[in-house]
C-alpha cells in the first residue's frame, strides 16, 4: 500500500548516502523511526534487524508472514522477530512491495545460479561478514547472518510456487519508512549484484535517514 510520510530529510536527526556494495550498521532506539531511500531507482537494499540488546532475538521472515498472512511487505506490516515480538513496523512505503523471500546474495549462490567465473563477484553476504568483523562491539558472528529484508527488490512469486527475480517496480526517490518497537540494530548491505535484474544490472547508492 502506497503511504507517504509527513516527515522532510531536513529535520532527520541524522542522514548518510551509502554507496553500492557497501554497508551501514546503526543502533535504532525504540520509537526512531529509519526511512531508506531508493536514490536513483531500481537498487536493492538487503536488511537484518537484531534486538540490539539481545542479538539472540533477530527478524523472522516465518513469524512476520504469519502475522500478516502476506509474502509481501508493506505500509502496515509488523516486521517479528523470532520470539514472535513486534520489532519494527512500516508506517509509508512509496514503493508499493518489498521482498523478504529471496534472501541475499552470496558468492557460493552467485557460483550455483550463474557460474563459478561469478564467484569472485562481491555480495550482500561479503558485507555482511566485514560489518561483523569491523564492529565487534555488537557481538555478532557469522551465524547471526540469517533472515532478511530485501528492500525495494520484486521477487514474485510464479503460479507453481517458485521465486523470480524480475525487474524492479522502484523509482528515483522512493522510500520505506519503519518506525521501531524496541531497540533495534539494523544491518543494510546495499545490493552489489551484477546478474540479474534486481538492481537493474547498474547497483547505485541509497539513503538512510533517522528521526
Amino acid at each position: 500500500m502506497l503511504t507517504e510520510s509527513p516527515r522532510h530529510t531536513e529535520t532527520a536527526h541524522l542522514r548518510a548516502t551509502v554507496s553500492a556494495g557497501d554497508y551501514w550498521v546503526y543502533r535504532l532506539q525504540e520509537g526512531q523511526t529509519l526511512r531508506i531511500t531508493d536514490l536513483e531507482g531500481n537498487q536493492a537494499a538487503d536488511t537484518l534487524f537484531y534486538n540490539a540488546d539481545d542479538t539472540a532475538e533477530r527478524y523472522s521472515v516465518t513469524d512476520t508472514l504469519r502475522g500478516q498472512r502476506n509474502v509481501f511487505l508493506t505500509s502496515g506490516s509488523v516486521l517479528r522477530s523470532n520470539e514472535d515480538r513486534p520489532m519494527l513496523e512500516i508506517v509509508a512505503d512509496t514503493c508499493g512491495r518489498h521482498d523478504t523471500l529471496g534472501g541475499a546474495c552470496a558468492t557460493e549462490s552467485n557460483t550455483v545460479r550463474y557460474s563459478l567465473e561469478k564467484r569472485h563477484m562481491h555480495a550482500c553476504r561479503d558485507s555482511w561478514l566485514l560489518a561483523v568483523a569491523q564492529h565487534p562491539e555488537y557481538g555478532l558472528t557469522r551465524r547471526d547472518i540469517t533472515h532478511n529484508i530485501n528492500f525495494f527488490m520484486n521477487v514474485p512469486v510464479t503460479q507453481e510456487g517458485g521465486l523470480q527475480f524480475a525487474d524492479g517496480i522502484s523509482a528515483p526517490g522512493k522510500y520505506v519508512e519503519l518506525v521501531a518497537k524496541m531497540n533495534v540494530l539494523v544491518l543494510i548491505s546495499n545490493c552489489p549484484q551484477l546478474n540479474n535484474p534486481c538492481n537493474g544490472y547498474n547497483p547505485t547508492p541509497i539513503e538512510v535517514a533517522v528521526w
